[in-house]
């Protein structure tokens, strides 16, 4: 993997590849720069795709001890688009790197940005009696604090839980039938370093993006499942209600990852939303 410092003598590891307009991917929590990789062969004809581990993710230990919050995470991408030299650079975001999206053009702005993806993600995570859209429709303060005492004692299978029993059933049966792919999560997830990931989801869960979404004016397309384990088909509508001039598209039965569980239709419409020539669109 590449990598490059962030401000604070960070390093982050990344994978840089393809030629043409550059594209930022960021990847959720617990994940890694591997979640893109099915769509490499298709966007690296006409993009230079960079996808990193974000800070606290991937399993490399930290250089500086600092704390994976969305706020450093923005800074982090900050640092990405000035030390590659970045313009007009579209960046595109699944579920944390969504809320790490919005954070950043809170603290830095549009310039240098051509294009925003959001996928699957509410501006708040944290639902109260005046909203409704933030995980499973009644996730609050407490049912959090709840959450975040499993995560001590157990991460791997608190967050196999929270994806299992929210708002779709086929995560629920596959969870309580305990496969070959839950059990494969479980050891990956058992394999990473708790703290980072704990400290990181309580910075996740205080922030709140809802004034963000109207300031926004760079072209934007926003991915959902409409079977979400997380959020209502509204929630959706909400965000893009909120995004002037922003295109939405839901899949149909699809959850928490819709682009990949339909990964052909999400090349196909992220290059044409990015105007990429044609060809290269066959997903594997």
């Amino acid at each position: 993997m590449d990598h490059f410092l962030a401000d604070d003598g960070e390093k982050i590891h990344l994978r840089i590849s393809g030629q043409g307009r550059p594209l930022v991917l960021l990847h959720g929590w617990t994940s890694t720069h591997r979640d893109w990789t099915p769509f490499m062969p298709p966007l690296e004809a006409g993009c230079r795709v960079f996808r990193w581990d974000a800070r606290g993710h991937g399993g490399h230990a930290s250089r500086v001890g600092a704390v994976p919050s969305v706020a450093r995470m923005a800074r982090d991408l900050h640092n990405l688009i000035r030390h590659y030299g970045l313009q007009d650079v579209a960046i595109v975001g699944h579920s944390m790197g969504a809320l790490t999206l919005w954070q950043y053009l809170r603290d830095w702005g549009e310039e240098g940005v051509s294009h925003l993806g959001f996928i699957d993600q509410s501006p708040r995570l944290l639902t109260d009696v005046g909203w409704p859209f933030g995980i499973y429709g009644d996730f609050d303060a407490d049912r959090n604090a709840a959450f975040m005492r499993e995560l001590e004692e157990d991460l791997a299978e608190a967050v196999l839980r929270l994806a299992a029993f929210g708002k779709n059933a086929r995560a629920r049966d596959k969870y309580l039938e305990n496969g070959t792919g839950i059990q494969l999560a479980r050891q990956r997830l058992r394999a990473l370093d708790p703290r980072p990931l704990i400290d990181c989801w309580a910075s996740l869960t205080a922030a709140d993006y809802r004034d963000a979404l109207q300031t926004i004016t760079r072209p934007s397309f926003l991915v959902y499942g409409d079977e979400s384990n997380f959020y209502s088909v509204e929630t959706a509508r909400h965000v893009a209600e909120r995004i002037a001039g922003s295109e939405l598209r839901l899949y149909a039965g699809q959850d928490h990852a819709p682009h990949l569980g339909e990964r052909e239709r999400f090349v196909q419409e992220l290059r044409a939303f990015l105007a990429l020539p044609e060809g290269g669109s066959d997903a594997p």
